[in-house]
Protein backbone atom coordinates (compact mmCIF):
# COMPACT_ATOMS: atom_id res chain seq x y z
CA UNK A 1 0.00 0.00 0.00
CA UNK A 2 1.28 3.47 -0.93
CA UNK A 3 1.77 5.99 1.88
CA UNK A 4 2.26 9.74 1.70
CA UNK A 5 5.69 10.65 3.14
CA UNK A 6 4.34 14.07 4.18
CA UNK A 7 2.49 15.25 7.28
CA UNK A 8 -0.72 16.47 5.63
CA UNK A 9 -2.55 16.67 2.25
CA UNK A 10 -2.06 20.48 2.07
CA UNK A 11 1.72 19.97 1.99
CA UNK A 12 1.54 17.43 -0.81
CA UNK A 13 2.86 18.10 -4.30
CA UNK A 14 -0.57 17.39 -5.83
CA UNK A 15 -2.29 20.10 -3.74
CA UNK A 16 0.42 22.68 -4.42
CA UNK A 17 0.38 22.11 -8.19
CA UNK A 18 -3.38 22.49 -8.49
CA UNK A 19 -3.49 25.66 -6.35
CA UNK A 20 -0.55 27.18 -8.23
CA UNK A 21 -2.24 26.48 -11.55
CA UNK A 22 -5.41 28.25 -10.39
CA UNK A 23 -3.49 31.22 -9.00
CA UNK A 24 -1.65 31.71 -12.32
CA UNK A 25 -4.47 31.08 -14.79
CA UNK A 26 -7.48 32.87 -13.27
CA UNK A 27 -5.84 36.35 -13.09
CA UNK A 28 -4.71 35.95 -16.69
CA UNK A 29 -8.29 35.28 -17.80
CA UNK A 30 -9.60 38.32 -15.93
CA UNK A 31 -6.77 40.46 -17.27
CA UNK A 32 -7.52 39.33 -20.83
CA UNK A 33 -11.20 40.31 -20.53
CA UNK A 34 -10.29 43.69 -19.08
CA UNK A 35 -7.73 44.35 -21.83
CA UNK A 36 -10.27 43.48 -24.52
CA UNK A 37 -12.87 45.94 -23.20
CA UNK A 38 -10.25 48.62 -22.66
CA UNK A 39 -8.79 48.14 -26.15
CA UNK A 40 -12.22 48.28 -27.80
CA UNK A 41 -13.11 51.49 -25.95
CA UNK A 42 -9.83 53.16 -26.90
CA UNK A 43 -10.11 52.01 -30.51
CA UNK A 44 -13.58 53.56 -30.73
CA UNK A 45 -12.43 56.82 -29.14
CA UNK A 46 -9.40 57.12 -31.39
CA UNK A 47 -11.54 56.42 -34.44
CA UNK A 48 -14.09 59.05 -33.37
CA UNK A 49 -11.47 61.73 -32.72
CA UNK A 50 -9.93 61.30 -36.15
CA UNK A 51 -13.30 61.06 -37.89
CA UNK A 52 -14.81 64.12 -36.17
CA UNK A 53 -11.78 66.19 -37.13
CA UNK A 54 -12.23 65.02 -40.73
CA UNK A 55 -15.96 65.87 -40.69
CA UNK A 56 -15.38 69.31 -39.18
CA UNK A 57 -12.83 70.13 -41.85
CA UNK A 58 -15.26 68.96 -44.52
CA UNK A 59 -18.02 71.25 -43.21
CA UNK A 60 -15.63 74.19 -43.01
CA UNK A 61 -14.62 73.68 -46.64
CA UNK A 62 -18.26 73.33 -47.71
CA UNK A 63 -19.22 76.46 -45.76
CA UNK A 64 -16.46 78.42 -47.47
CA UNK A 65 -17.68 77.25 -50.87
CA UNK A 66 -21.30 78.22 -50.09
CA UNK A 67 -20.22 81.61 -48.68
CA UNK A 68 -18.28 82.31 -51.84
CA UNK A 69 -21.25 81.27 -54.00
CA UNK A 70 -23.57 83.60 -52.06
CA UNK A 71 -21.19 86.51 -52.54
CA UNK A 72 -21.09 85.88 -56.27
CA UNK A 73 -24.86 85.39 -56.29
CA UNK A 74 -25.35 88.77 -54.61
CA UNK A 75 -23.02 90.40 -57.17
CA UNK A 76 -25.14 89.00 -60.00
CA UNK A 77 -28.32 90.08 -58.19
CA UNK A 78 -27.05 93.67 -58.08
CA UNK A 79 -25.55 93.61 -61.56
CA UNK A 80 -26.56 96.65 -63.65
CA UNK A 81 -26.91 94.60 -66.83
CA UNK A 82 -29.38 92.20 -65.22
CA UNK A 83 -31.30 95.13 -63.77
CA UNK A 84 -31.41 96.84 -67.21
CA UNK A 85 -32.74 93.66 -68.82
CA UNK A 86 -35.55 93.48 -66.26
CA UNK A 87 -36.48 97.20 -66.25
CA UNK A 88 -35.54 98.71 -69.62
CA UNK A 89 -35.95 95.73 -71.96
CA UNK A 90 -38.53 97.51 -74.08
CA UNK A 91 -36.27 100.54 -74.49
CA UNK A 92 -33.24 98.49 -75.67
CA UNK A 93 -32.62 97.79 -79.33
CA UNK A 94 -31.91 94.25 -80.53
CA UNK A 95 -28.11 94.70 -80.64
CA UNK A 96 -28.00 96.01 -77.09
CA UNK A 97 -30.27 93.21 -75.90
CA UNK A 98 -28.12 90.53 -77.56
CA UNK A 99 -24.84 91.95 -76.24
CA UNK A 100 -26.21 92.28 -72.71
CA UNK A 101 -27.59 88.73 -72.75
CA UNK A 102 -24.30 87.36 -74.12
CA UNK A 103 -22.35 89.17 -71.41
CA UNK A 104 -24.65 87.73 -68.77
CA UNK A 105 -24.31 84.19 -70.19
CA UNK A 106 -20.52 84.57 -70.22
CA UNK A 107 -20.50 85.74 -66.61
CA UNK A 108 -22.72 82.86 -65.51
CA UNK A 109 -20.50 80.38 -67.37
CA UNK A 110 -17.40 81.82 -65.72
CA UNK A 111 -19.06 81.66 -62.33
CA UNK A 112 -20.07 78.01 -62.90
CA UNK A 113 -16.53 77.02 -63.89
CA UNK A 114 -15.09 78.58 -60.74
CA UNK A 115 -16.46 75.87 -58.42
CA UNK A 116 -16.76 72.12 -58.86
CA UNK A 117 -19.84 72.11 -56.63
CA UNK A 118 -21.94 74.19 -59.09
CA UNK A 119 -24.02 72.24 -61.58
CA UNK A 120 -25.85 75.21 -63.13
CA UNK A 121 -26.64 78.91 -62.56
CA UNK A 122 -29.89 80.40 -63.80
CA UNK A 123 -31.41 83.90 -63.76
CA UNK A 124 -35.20 83.94 -64.14
CA UNK A 125 -36.26 87.43 -65.37
CA UNK A 126 -40.05 87.75 -64.98
CA UNK A 127 -40.69 91.02 -66.93
CA UNK A 128 -39.08 89.72 -70.15
CA UNK A 129 -40.22 86.11 -69.60
CA UNK A 130 -36.77 84.67 -70.18
CA UNK A 131 -34.37 82.44 -68.28
CA UNK A 132 -30.62 82.78 -68.76
CA UNK A 133 -28.41 79.89 -67.53
CA UNK A 134 -24.79 78.78 -67.83
CA UNK A 135 -25.82 75.46 -69.34
CA UNK A 136 -28.62 76.45 -71.73
CA UNK A 137 -27.84 80.15 -72.39
CA UNK A 138 -31.03 82.14 -73.17
CA UNK A 139 -34.25 80.15 -73.28
CA UNK A 140 -37.93 80.30 -72.41
CA UNK A 141 -38.92 81.50 -68.97
CA UNK A 142 -38.93 78.62 -66.42
CA UNK A 143 -42.08 79.61 -64.59
CA UNK A 144 -42.09 76.48 -62.37
CA UNK A 145 -38.65 77.24 -60.96
CA UNK A 146 -39.48 80.93 -60.62
CA UNK A 147 -42.73 80.25 -58.78
CA UNK A 148 -41.10 77.80 -56.37
CA UNK A 149 -38.08 79.92 -55.50
CA UNK A 150 -40.00 83.18 -55.37
CA UNK A 151 -41.99 81.65 -52.52
CA UNK A 152 -38.79 80.75 -50.59
CA UNK A 153 -36.93 83.99 -51.22
CA UNK A 154 -37.36 86.53 -48.52
CA UNK A 155 -33.89 88.11 -48.52
CA UNK A 156 -31.03 88.90 -50.87
CA UNK A 157 -28.96 85.91 -49.79
CA UNK A 158 -30.30 82.62 -48.49
CA UNK A 159 -29.11 79.23 -47.24
CA UNK A 160 -29.55 75.90 -48.99
CA UNK A 161 -32.99 75.03 -50.37
CA UNK A 162 -34.09 71.50 -51.22
CA UNK A 163 -36.16 71.05 -54.39
CA UNK A 164 -36.58 67.84 -56.30
CA UNK A 165 -33.39 65.79 -55.99
CA UNK A 166 -30.97 68.71 -55.62
CA UNK A 167 -29.89 71.53 -53.35
CA UNK A 168 -30.10 75.16 -54.44
CA UNK A 169 -29.11 78.67 -53.44
CA UNK A 170 -31.71 81.28 -54.39
CA UNK A 171 -31.97 85.06 -54.12
CA UNK A 172 -34.53 87.42 -55.66
CA UNK A 173 -34.54 91.08 -56.66
CA UNK A 174 -37.51 92.69 -55.04
CA UNK A 175 -39.50 95.46 -56.80
CA UNK A 176 -40.02 97.46 -53.64
CA UNK A 177 -43.78 97.05 -53.82
CA UNK A 178 -45.25 95.04 -50.95
CA UNK A 179 -46.67 91.73 -52.10
CA UNK A 180 -45.32 92.00 -55.66
CA UNK A 181 -43.24 89.13 -57.07
CA UNK A 182 -39.47 89.63 -57.53
CA UNK A 183 -38.22 91.15 -60.78
CA UNK A 184 -35.82 88.25 -61.20
CA UNK A 185 -34.35 85.36 -59.25
CA UNK A 186 -30.73 84.13 -59.26
CA UNK A 187 -30.75 80.35 -58.75
CA UNK A 188 -27.63 78.21 -58.15
CA UNK A 189 -28.01 74.43 -58.44
CA UNK A 190 -25.41 72.37 -56.54
CA UNK A 191 -23.90 69.33 -58.26
CA UNK A 192 -25.22 66.29 -56.34
CA UNK A 193 -22.68 63.91 -57.90
CA UNK A 194 -19.81 66.17 -56.92
CA UNK A 195 -21.14 66.27 -53.36
CA UNK A 196 -21.26 62.47 -53.44
CA UNK A 197 -17.65 62.28 -54.62
CA UNK A 198 -16.54 64.74 -51.95
CA UNK A 199 -18.19 62.56 -49.30
CA UNK A 200 -16.03 59.63 -50.39
CA UNK A 201 -12.97 61.60 -49.34
CA UNK A 202 -14.29 61.67 -45.77
CA UNK A 203 -14.21 57.86 -45.55
CA UNK A 204 -11.16 56.83 -43.57
CA UNK A 205 -11.60 53.10 -44.15
CA UNK A 206 -12.63 51.00 -47.13
CA UNK A 207 -15.77 49.84 -45.31
CA UNK A 208 -16.73 53.35 -44.13
CA UNK A 209 -19.72 55.16 -45.63
CA UNK A 210 -20.64 58.84 -45.32
CA UNK A 211 -23.68 61.02 -45.95
CA UNK A 212 -25.14 64.53 -46.01
CA UNK A 213 -28.52 64.99 -44.34
CA UNK A 214 -30.61 68.15 -44.33
CA UNK A 215 -32.42 69.06 -41.12
CA UNK A 216 -35.81 67.40 -41.08
CA UNK A 217 -34.53 64.70 -43.42
CA UNK A 218 -35.74 66.73 -46.46
CA UNK A 219 -32.61 65.89 -48.41
CA UNK A 220 -30.17 63.02 -47.96
CA UNK A 221 -27.29 61.80 -50.06
CA UNK A 222 -24.77 59.04 -49.40
CA UNK A 223 -21.24 58.51 -50.62
CA UNK A 224 -22.37 55.49 -52.67
CA UNK A 225 -25.52 53.42 -53.38
CA UNK A 226 -24.96 51.28 -50.29
CA UNK A 227 -24.81 54.39 -48.13
CA UNK A 228 -28.02 55.62 -49.79
CA UNK A 229 -29.85 52.39 -48.91
CA UNK A 230 -28.69 52.49 -45.29
CA UNK A 231 -29.61 56.16 -45.04
CA UNK A 232 -33.12 55.61 -46.36
CA UNK A 233 -33.78 52.96 -43.73
CA UNK A 234 -32.22 54.80 -40.80
CA UNK A 235 -32.63 58.51 -41.55
CA UNK A 236 -35.46 58.84 -39.04
CA UNK A 237 -33.01 58.24 -36.20
CA UNK A 238 -30.72 61.04 -37.39
CA UNK A 239 -33.09 64.02 -37.34
CA UNK A 240 -31.53 65.44 -34.16
CA UNK A 241 -28.09 67.10 -34.59
CA UNK A 242 -25.51 65.26 -32.52
CA UNK A 243 -21.81 66.03 -32.74
CA UNK A 244 -20.54 62.92 -31.00
CA UNK A 245 -20.02 59.26 -31.68
CA UNK A 246 -22.84 56.87 -30.90
CA UNK A 247 -24.30 53.56 -31.97
CA UNK A 248 -26.63 53.60 -34.96
CA UNK A 249 -28.84 50.55 -35.54
CA UNK A 250 -30.39 50.04 -38.99
CA UNK A 251 -32.36 46.86 -39.71
CA UNK A 252 -30.63 45.09 -36.85
CA UNK A 253 -27.16 46.05 -38.13
CA UNK A 254 -25.04 48.03 -35.65
CA UNK A 255 -22.86 50.89 -36.85
CA UNK A 256 -20.31 53.16 -35.24
CA UNK A 257 -21.59 56.63 -36.23
CA UNK A 258 -19.83 60.03 -36.07
CA UNK A 259 -21.63 63.24 -37.13
CA UNK A 260 -21.00 66.97 -37.34
CA UNK A 261 -23.60 69.71 -37.92
CA UNK A 262 -23.62 73.11 -39.66
CA UNK A 263 -26.27 75.51 -38.34
CA UNK A 264 -25.74 77.92 -41.22
CA UNK A 265 -26.38 75.27 -43.86
CA UNK A 266 -28.82 73.24 -41.75
CA UNK A 267 -26.82 70.19 -42.82
CA UNK A 268 -25.47 67.19 -40.97
CA UNK A 269 -22.48 65.30 -42.32
CA UNK A 270 -21.73 61.89 -40.91
CA UNK A 271 -19.74 58.74 -41.43
CA UNK A 272 -20.63 55.26 -40.25
CA UNK A 273 -18.67 52.04 -39.95
CA UNK A 274 -19.98 48.56 -39.06
CA UNK A 275 -19.15 47.78 -35.45
CA UNK A 276 -17.59 44.49 -36.41
CA UNK A 277 -15.04 46.48 -38.44
CA UNK A 278 -14.18 48.55 -35.36
CA UNK A 279 -13.67 45.42 -33.32
CA UNK A 280 -12.20 43.35 -36.16
CA UNK A 281 -8.58 43.73 -34.90
CA UNK A 282 -9.83 42.43 -31.54
CA UNK A 283 -12.21 39.75 -32.81
CA UNK A 284 -9.63 36.99 -32.85
CA UNK A 285 -8.49 38.04 -29.41
CA UNK A 286 -12.07 37.87 -28.14
CA UNK A 287 -12.72 34.46 -29.69
CA UNK A 288 -9.49 33.04 -28.39
CA UNK A 289 -10.18 34.55 -24.97
CA UNK A 290 -13.42 32.58 -24.75
CA UNK A 291 -11.75 29.45 -26.06
CA UNK A 292 -8.95 29.94 -23.56
CA UNK A 293 -11.40 30.43 -20.67
CA UNK A 294 -13.39 27.32 -21.50
CA UNK A 295 -10.24 25.33 -22.16
CA UNK A 296 -8.80 26.51 -18.86
CA UNK A 297 -11.75 25.21 -16.86
CA UNK A 298 -11.47 21.86 -18.59
CA UNK A 299 -7.69 21.92 -18.17
CA UNK A 300 -8.03 22.46 -14.42
CA UNK A 301 -10.18 19.37 -14.13
CA UNK A 302 -7.97 17.30 -16.44
CA UNK A 303 -4.81 18.65 -14.81
CA UNK A 304 -5.96 17.79 -11.30
CA UNK A 305 -6.91 14.26 -12.28
CA UNK A 306 -3.79 13.77 -14.42
CA UNK A 307 -1.48 15.15 -11.73
CA UNK A 308 -2.74 12.65 -9.24
CA UNK A 309 -2.74 9.75 -11.63
CA UNK A 310 0.44 10.42 -13.61
CA UNK A 311 2.59 12.29 -11.08
CA UNK A 312 1.51 11.63 -7.53
CA UNK A 313 1.15 7.89 -7.60
CA UNK A 314 4.30 7.29 -9.74
CA UNK A 315 6.20 9.61 -7.42
CA UNK A 316 5.31 7.45 -4.46
CA UNK A 317 6.57 4.42 -6.31
CA UNK A 318 9.72 6.33 -7.21
CA UNK A 319 10.30 7.17 -3.55
CA UNK A 320 10.07 3.54 -2.62
CA UNK A 321 12.49 2.77 -5.45
CA UNK A 322 14.96 5.35 -4.22
CA UNK A 323 14.99 3.68 -0.82
CA UNK A 324 16.32 0.63 -2.58
CA UNK A 325 18.83 2.57 -4.68
CA UNK A 326 21.59 3.27 -2.18
CA UNK A 327 24.41 2.15 -4.40
CA UNK A 328 25.82 5.52 -5.55
CA UNK A 329 25.72 9.34 -5.44
CA UNK A 330 27.42 12.51 -6.82
CA UNK A 331 29.27 14.95 -4.58
CA UNK A 332 26.89 17.87 -5.35
CA UNK A 333 24.18 17.75 -2.69
CA UNK A 334 20.93 19.68 -3.13
CA UNK A 335 20.14 22.09 -0.30
CA UNK A 336 16.47 21.99 0.57
CA UNK A 337 13.87 22.50 3.26
CA UNK A 338 10.85 20.99 1.51
CA UNK A 339 8.44 18.80 3.40
CA UNK A 340 6.69 17.37 0.37
CA UNK A 341 7.52 14.32 -1.71
CA UNK A 342 10.54 16.04 -3.26
CA UNK A 343 12.08 16.47 0.17
CA UNK A 344 12.47 12.74 0.45
CA UNK A 345 13.48 12.53 -3.23
CA UNK A 346 16.26 15.09 -2.69
CA UNK A 347 17.64 13.17 0.28
CA UNK A 348 17.85 9.97 -1.76
CA UNK A 349 19.19 11.91 -4.77
CA UNK A 350 22.03 13.47 -2.73
CA UNK A 351 22.99 10.05 -1.45
CA UNK A 352 23.06 8.71 -5.01
CA UNK A 353 25.17 11.62 -6.32
CA UNK A 354 28.08 10.88 -4.05
CA UNK A 355 28.48 7.44 -5.58
CA UNK A 356 27.99 8.57 -9.18
CA UNK A 357 30.62 11.31 -8.82
CA UNK A 358 33.43 8.82 -8.63
CA UNK A 359 32.22 6.96 -11.72
CA UNK A 360 31.79 10.15 -13.77
CA UNK A 361 35.21 11.48 -12.71
CA UNK A 362 36.86 8.32 -13.91
CA UNK A 363 35.05 8.35 -17.23
CA UNK A 364 35.63 12.08 -17.79
CA UNK A 365 39.37 11.96 -17.06
CA UNK A 366 39.79 8.99 -19.35
CA UNK A 367 38.03 10.79 -22.22
CA UNK A 368 40.05 13.95 -21.57
CA UNK A 369 43.32 12.07 -21.80
CA UNK A 370 42.23 10.41 -25.05
CA UNK A 371 41.21 13.79 -26.45
CA UNK A 372 44.60 15.35 -25.63
CA UNK A 373 46.37 12.38 -27.19
CA UNK A 374 44.31 12.82 -30.38
CA UNK A 375 45.14 16.52 -30.44
CA UNK A 376 48.87 15.81 -30.17
CA UNK A 377 48.61 13.30 -32.98
CA UNK A 378 46.76 15.72 -35.25
CA UNK A 379 49.31 18.48 -34.65
CA UNK A 380 52.25 16.18 -35.33
CA UNK A 381 50.81 15.22 -38.73
CA UNK A 382 51.06 18.69 -40.10
CA UNK A 383 54.61 19.66 -39.07
CA UNK A 384 56.62 17.75 -41.77
CA UNK A 385 54.48 18.93 -44.68
CA UNK A 386 56.05 22.35 -45.14
CA UNK A 387 59.55 20.88 -44.76
CA UNK A 388 59.14 18.97 -48.03
CA UNK A 389 57.96 22.02 -49.92
CA UNK A 390 60.73 24.18 -48.42
CA UNK A 391 63.44 21.93 -49.84
CA UNK A 392 61.82 22.08 -53.27
CA UNK A 393 61.84 25.89 -53.11
CA UNK A 394 65.46 25.97 -51.89
CA UNK A 395 66.43 23.58 -54.67
CA UNK A 396 64.81 25.87 -57.25
CA UNK A 397 66.62 28.92 -55.90
CA UNK A 398 69.93 27.03 -55.90
CA UNK A 399 69.46 26.13 -59.55
CA UNK A 400 69.06 29.82 -60.42
CA UNK A 401 72.25 30.71 -58.55
CA UNK A 402 70.64 33.67 -56.81
CA UNK A 403 72.69 33.76 -53.61
CA UNK A 404 70.99 36.86 -52.18
CA UNK A 405 67.58 35.26 -52.40
CA UNK A 406 69.00 31.98 -51.03
CA UNK A 407 70.39 33.88 -48.05
CA UNK A 408 67.08 35.69 -47.54
CA UNK A 409 65.16 32.45 -47.96
CA UNK A 410 67.29 30.43 -45.50
CA UNK A 411 67.00 33.20 -42.89
CA UNK A 412 63.22 33.24 -43.20
CA UNK A 413 63.18 29.44 -43.27
CA UNK A 414 65.15 29.34 -40.02
CA UNK A 415 62.61 31.66 -38.36
CA UNK A 416 59.83 29.52 -39.76
CA UNK A 417 61.17 26.21 -38.38
CA UNK A 418 62.08 27.82 -35.07
CA UNK A 419 58.33 28.48 -34.67
CA UNK A 420 57.12 24.98 -35.57
CA UNK A 421 59.84 23.00 -33.74
CA UNK A 422 60.03 24.86 -30.46
CA UNK A 423 59.02 22.91 -27.34
CA UNK A 424 56.35 25.05 -25.79
CA UNK A 425 52.64 25.24 -25.50
CA UNK A 426 50.57 23.66 -28.23
CA UNK A 427 48.45 26.81 -28.31
CA UNK A 428 49.89 30.22 -29.17
CA UNK A 429 48.64 33.78 -29.42
CA UNK A 430 46.91 34.46 -32.74
CA UNK A 431 49.36 37.30 -33.33
CA UNK A 432 52.24 34.76 -33.36
CA UNK A 433 50.34 32.40 -35.67
CA UNK A 434 49.63 35.24 -38.12
CA UNK A 435 53.26 36.41 -37.96
CA UNK A 436 54.33 32.87 -38.86
CA UNK A 437 51.81 32.72 -41.74
CA UNK A 438 52.93 36.10 -43.02
CA UNK A 439 56.52 34.77 -42.98
CA UNK A 440 55.35 31.88 -45.15
CA UNK A 441 53.82 34.21 -47.73
CA UNK A 442 57.05 36.21 -47.81
CA UNK A 443 58.91 32.98 -48.56
CA UNK A 444 56.52 32.20 -51.39
CA UNK A 445 56.88 35.70 -52.80
CA UNK A 446 60.51 34.85 -53.55
CA UNK A 447 59.17 32.35 -56.05
CA UNK A 448 55.98 33.89 -57.36
CA UNK A 449 56.31 37.63 -56.87
CA UNK A 450 55.52 38.32 -60.54
CA UNK A 451 52.76 35.80 -60.98
CA UNK A 452 50.91 35.75 -57.64
CA UNK A 453 49.68 38.80 -55.75
CA UNK A 454 49.03 38.54 -52.03
CA UNK A 455 46.92 40.85 -49.86
CA UNK A 456 47.55 40.16 -46.18
CA UNK A 457 45.46 42.46 -43.92
CA UNK A 458 46.65 43.64 -40.53
CA UNK A 459 45.40 41.61 -37.57
CA UNK A 460 42.91 43.62 -35.45
CA UNK A 461 44.20 44.41 -31.98
CA UNK A 462 41.18 42.73 -30.36
CA UNK A 463 42.22 39.40 -31.91
CA UNK A 464 45.94 39.44 -31.09
CA UNK A 465 45.66 37.76 -27.69
CA UNK A 466 43.31 34.95 -28.76
CA UNK A 467 44.87 31.53 -28.09
CA UNK A 468 44.75 29.09 -31.01
CA UNK A 469 46.42 25.78 -31.94
CA UNK A 470 49.69 26.20 -33.81
CA UNK A 471 49.75 25.83 -37.60
CA UNK A 472 46.09 26.44 -38.51
CA UNK A 473 46.47 29.39 -40.94
CA UNK A 474 49.76 28.69 -42.78
CA UNK A 475 48.61 25.25 -44.07
CA UNK A 476 45.54 26.88 -45.61
CA UNK A 477 47.75 29.38 -47.43
CA UNK A 478 50.08 26.57 -48.47
CA UNK A 479 47.09 24.61 -49.74
CA UNK A 480 46.05 27.59 -51.92
CA UNK A 481 49.54 27.78 -53.44
CA UNK A 482 49.94 24.03 -54.01
CA UNK A 483 46.51 23.20 -55.42
CA UNK A 484 45.57 26.42 -57.19
CA UNK A 485 47.91 29.37 -57.52
CA UNK A 486 51.05 27.51 -58.73
CA UNK A 487 49.12 25.88 -61.60
CA UNK A 488 47.26 28.96 -62.84
CA UNK A 489 48.12 30.22 -66.36
CA UNK A 490 46.91 33.72 -65.41
CA UNK A 491 47.72 36.00 -62.51
CA UNK A 492 46.95 34.43 -59.13
CA UNK A 493 45.29 36.31 -56.29
CA UNK A 494 45.42 35.45 -52.60
CA UNK A 495 43.76 37.41 -49.79
CA UNK A 496 43.83 36.94 -46.00
CA UNK A 497 41.34 39.04 -44.02
CA UNK A 498 40.09 39.19 -40.42
CA UNK A 499 36.84 40.00 -38.58
CA UNK A 500 35.55 40.05 -35.01
CA UNK A 501 32.02 40.11 -33.58
CA UNK A 502 31.93 39.95 -29.78
CA UNK A 503 33.53 36.65 -28.77
CA UNK A 504 33.43 35.28 -32.33
CA UNK A 505 36.51 35.71 -34.54
CA UNK A 506 36.96 35.09 -38.24
CA UNK A 507 40.04 34.55 -40.46
CA UNK A 508 39.32 34.23 -44.20
CA UNK A 509 41.74 32.81 -46.81
CA UNK A 510 40.48 33.06 -50.40
CA UNK A 511 41.94 32.76 -53.90
CA UNK A 512 40.85 33.14 -57.53
CA UNK A 513 41.34 29.57 -58.65
CA UNK A 514 38.83 27.61 -60.68
CA UNK A 515 39.87 24.03 -59.95
CA UNK A 516 36.98 23.18 -57.62
CA UNK A 517 33.36 22.95 -58.73
CA UNK A 518 30.48 23.95 -56.48
CA UNK A 519 29.65 20.28 -55.99
CA UNK A 520 33.24 19.52 -54.89
CA UNK A 521 33.22 22.44 -52.42
CA UNK A 522 29.92 21.21 -50.97
CA UNK A 523 31.34 17.69 -50.69
CA UNK A 524 34.45 18.92 -48.84
CA UNK A 525 32.31 20.98 -46.46
CA UNK A 526 30.12 17.98 -45.77
CA UNK A 527 33.22 15.92 -44.90
CA UNK A 528 34.36 18.60 -42.49
CA UNK A 529 30.99 18.76 -40.77
CA UNK A 530 30.44 14.96 -40.74
CA UNK A 531 33.86 13.32 -40.34
CA UNK A 532 34.22 9.54 -40.36
CA UNK A 533 37.04 7.06 -40.04
CA UNK A 534 36.82 6.30 -43.78
CA UNK A 535 37.79 9.85 -44.77
CA UNK A 536 41.43 10.63 -45.40
CA UNK A 537 42.96 12.94 -42.77
CA UNK A 538 43.79 15.90 -45.06
CA UNK A 539 45.34 19.18 -43.96
CA UNK A 540 41.98 20.89 -43.81
CA UNK A 541 40.43 18.03 -41.86
CA UNK A 542 43.39 18.17 -39.46
CA UNK A 543 42.91 21.89 -38.82
CA UNK A 544 39.13 21.59 -38.53
CA UNK A 545 39.33 18.75 -35.99
CA UNK A 546 41.86 20.62 -33.85
CA UNK A 547 39.75 23.77 -33.70
CA UNK A 548 36.54 21.85 -32.95
CA UNK A 549 38.28 19.85 -30.21
CA UNK A 550 39.22 23.09 -28.46
CA UNK A 551 36.34 25.46 -29.20
CA UNK A 552 33.44 23.11 -29.82
CA UNK A 553 30.72 23.02 -32.46
CA UNK A 554 30.20 26.26 -34.35
CA UNK A 555 33.95 26.69 -34.73
CA UNK A 556 36.19 25.21 -37.40
CA UNK A 557 36.56 25.57 -41.18
CA UNK A 558 33.73 26.63 -43.49
CA UNK A 559 34.17 26.44 -47.27
CA UNK A 560 32.40 28.48 -49.95
CA UNK A 561 32.96 30.15 -53.32
CA UNK A 562 35.03 33.35 -53.16
CA UNK A 563 34.03 36.54 -54.92
CA UNK A 564 36.87 35.79 -57.39
CA UNK A 565 35.21 32.42 -58.19
CA UNK A 566 37.94 30.57 -56.30
CA UNK A 567 37.88 28.81 -52.92
CA UNK A 568 37.03 30.72 -49.75
CA UNK A 569 38.06 29.12 -46.46
CA UNK A 570 36.72 30.79 -43.30
CA UNK A 571 38.25 29.91 -39.94
CA UNK A 572 35.70 30.54 -37.18
CA UNK A 573 36.65 30.65 -33.53
CA UNK A 574 33.73 30.88 -31.09
CA UNK A 575 35.48 31.61 -27.82
CA UNK A 576 32.15 31.51 -26.02
CA UNK A 577 31.92 27.80 -26.93
CA UNK A 578 35.46 27.06 -25.76
CA UNK A 579 35.82 23.70 -24.06
CA UNK A 580 38.57 24.78 -21.76
CA UNK A 581 41.66 23.26 -23.40
CA UNK A 582 42.99 26.65 -24.50
CA UNK A 583 42.31 30.05 -22.95
CA UNK A 584 40.60 32.60 -25.19
CA UNK A 585 43.21 35.22 -24.41
CA UNK A 586 46.28 35.80 -22.33
CA UNK A 587 45.38 36.49 -18.76
CA UNK A 588 48.76 36.33 -17.20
Amino acid sequence: MLKFPVQSFRKSLFFKLVITYLIVILPLILLGLYLYNWSYKNASQDLSRATLAQLSNYLKDLNREIDWMEIQQYDILEDNDVNRLAVTWELMDNVDRRETLNDLVHRLTTFKGSSAYIKDISVHIRPIRKTISASNAVHDFESTSYDYFSGTTSRTGGSLIHWGQSLYLSAGKETGVLGEEPLYIVQIELDTEMLRESLQQVNMYSSSRSFLLMDGAEFAIGSDPEADRTLRDGAAALTEPNEQAYRWIVDGEKYHLDTAHSDKLSLMVGTFLPEQEVSRPLSKFKNWAWVFSIATVLAIIVYAYSTYRYVQKPMLYLIQSFRRMEGGALDIPIEHQQEDEFGYLYNRFNHMLRKLQMLIDQDFKQKLMMQKAELKQLQSQINPHFLYNSFFILNSLAKTGDLDRIEQFTQMLGEYFRFITRNGEDNVRLAEEIKHSRMYTEIQKLRFSRRIKVRFDELPEAMEAVRVPRLIIQPLIENAYEHCLEKMPREGLLRITFGAEGEAFRIVVEDNGSELSDERIAELQDRLQHPSDTHEMTGMMNIHRRIVLIYGNGSGLFLSRSEWSGLRVEVRIQTGEEKGHAPASDRG
